[in-house]
């Protein structure tokens, strides 16, 4: 079910935001998570071209890639970055065969100035959990965390001070990812499956997939049947 328009003005975006952010579910529900999405979005000036990866969690062997490229329809505007690849994602989305248990997005959840970053407001249109792993802070406070992989740190909100996220060095000596929970996922949950998806890099493995995949990179064992058709990791 659609759950709003993508053609907005910036101000009409912002109080869709504001709407939605009442309908995250920020708890978890102890269901099971055999496959992990990852997803990410590459622009250029005209359009928006979105890559899920589906990685089963017990060996993250790579399942499934599909790339979906839709016309942007939405401006860059700070903090309103799901309204610019939303409609790409869930083009890419409807492409997949094997639906992922959660996902990984390049991006923010609840740290996010209105409580609702791409991870969460695309989370409430999957309905499934989901999780945002920036690589740069957008919103919150932190304290870095030690220097270890796996090393974590909270990220606070400025305002209530409350944990909306973790600061988490994924690889020792690499700067770290912001993670916060998207939608049906807490804290502790969104930190572990982002540890337990990491393999040496500094982005967990399905959005580090995603990222190559998005770019147009050539990688090996991909079939790439055509630059819309979906993409098959032997």
């Amino acid at each position: 079910m659609a759950l709003h328009s993508w053609e907005l003005s910036p101000e009409q975006a912002i109080a869709v935001q504001q709407s939605l952010r009442r309908r995250l579910v920020l708890q978890w529900d102890g269901r099971a998570v055999e496959t992990v999405g990852g997803v990410d979005v590459s622009l250029s000036d005209q359009e928006a071209r979105a890559a899920i990866v589906v990685l089963r969690l017990a060996d993250l062997a790579p399942i499934e890639g599909v790339i979906a490229a839709v016309p942007l329809v939405f401006p860059y505007v700070p903090g309103l970055l799901a309204f610019r690849e939303g409609p790409a994602i869930l083009a890419a989305w409807e492409r997949l065969r094997n639906k992922p248990d959660l996902v990984m997005f390049d991006g923010q959840g609840i740290a996010h100035p209105r409580g609702i970053g791409i991870a969460s407001q695309i989370g409430l249109w999957l309905e499934r959990p989901t999780i945002g792993v920036g690589k740069t802070r957008l919103y919150g406070e932190f304290v870095p965390p030690g220097p270890n992989a796996g090393d974590a740190s909270d990220l606070r909100d400025p305002q209530t001070h409350a944990i909306i996220g973790a600061v988490v060095r994924t690889r020792a000596g690499a700067n770290p990812v912001f993670v916060s929970p998207g939608h049906r996922v807490d804290v502790p949950r969104a930190v572990d499956f982002v540890r337990r998806c990491t393999r040496g890099y500094r982005l967990p493995e399905p959005t580090r997939w995603a990222h190559r995949l998005a770019a147009g990179e050539a990688l090996p064992n991909i079939e790439t049947r055509d630059a819309g058709d979906q993409l098959s990791l032997l």
